[in-house]
């Protein structure tokens, strides 16, 4: 299971924006469910995830992992749900913070012999860092941060450009975001190399998917519209079910659902004016997975040889 939140623009007084949380079940088989949730619009999303975990087939002795990008309130959503595992924290959520760490860092100016050494130990301190929490070496993270801070003053006066900023301080605000968001969920930190070489999975970027499919697109990103708390929750609940198949069940009449590859009804009793969006949602929900999937790959995951260290590929020395 995974679980994510995200935000859409609030019109109600006071508020700027609403938390939505977003998730899916998913079993070895194939099944899946999603499910969404406005925060304090009267959604109980505990009773949602126990739905959902029962539709796919959870028994008594399933055994159950949750991923997450450090939802607020999870430990009390998951000791609701009666699921006593640790969550692991995304992977997928702590590559895109380092990732822009790294593009700041290769930005740095050159135009000095001592800039030009001092980004050679930036750009292999960004690395290491990215290699140690890959690792499960969290702990030592702090070394790289202070490596890295002792050789910041070279950039002291650095311009940038008109419309990308002075590099430096990008680099200094992204390596601050990184270590704010490890140092508060570092209960949830594991050794994602011995899971990815064990095939197991240590990402969740089709929740990253689900959340731009079910929020995003429609709620926030594209349109620009502002919502109710009710009005937000009323419309993801009918997005959770025509994705699940589930909307209009009631009065007998029900969608393709997409977390099932087989046919369950004869297709032919569905209108075509029903069958079509849910057709469409189905293609663009594959086509953002398969897009993040892709991009975990080719950059999210450090390089691993024979040997086991990544950092002799990549011929960066060694922390102390």
């Amino acid at each position: 299971m995974s679980l994510d939140s995200t935000f859409v623009r609030s019109c109600e007084e006071g508020e700027r924006h609403l938390e939505v949380r977003v998730g899916n079940v998913e079993t070895a088989s194939g099944g899946r469910q999603v499910f969404g949730a406005v925060g304090k619009a009267g959604t109980d999303v505990t009773a949602l995830i126990r739905r959902s975990l029962r539709i796919v087939g959870q028994a008594d002795d399933t055994e159950v992992t949750v991923f997450t990008d450090g939802c607020p309130g999870l430990p009390s959503i998951l000791a609701d749900t009666g699921i006593t595992k640790p969550p692991v924290l995304d992977w997928f959520h702590i590559a895109m913070r380092l990732r822009h760490a790294t593009q700041a860092a290769s930005g740095l100016s050159t135009d000095q012999p001592s800039r030009v050494q001092a980004k050679a130990v930036i750009v292999a301190e960004v690395e290491r860092l990215r290699w140690r929490i890959w690792n499960g070496k969290a702990k030592n993270a702090q070394r790289s941060i202070d490596r890295i801070r002792k050789v910041m003053h070279v950039f002291k006066g650095e311009h940038g450009y008109r419309t990308k900023g002075v590099p430096s301080r990008k680099l200094w605000h992204a390596l601050h975001e990184a270590d704010s968001y490890l140092s508060g969920q570092s209960a949830w930190l594991v050794k994602y190399a011995e899971r990815y070489r064990a095939g197991l999975r240590v990402g969740t970027s089709v929740t990253g998917s689900t959340a731009n499919f079910l929020v995003n697109r429609r709620m926030n990103r594209s349109q620009q519209m502002r919502w109710s708390r009710r009005g937000a929750d009323l419309l993801l609940q009918v997005r959770c079910a025509v994705y699940n198949g589930t909307l209009g069940s009631g009065f007998g009449r029900r969608f393709q659902p997409h977390s099932n590859r087989g046919p369950v009804f004869d297709s032919g009793m569905i209108p075509q004016s029903l069958d079509s969006p849910s057709n469409t949602l189905r293609r663009s929900l594959i086509s953002r997975a398969v897009r993040y999937r892709a991009f975990l790959h080719r950059w999210a995951f450090p390089p691993i040889s024979c040997g086991g260290d990544p950092l002799e590929v990549q011929q960066i020395p060694k922390a102390a």
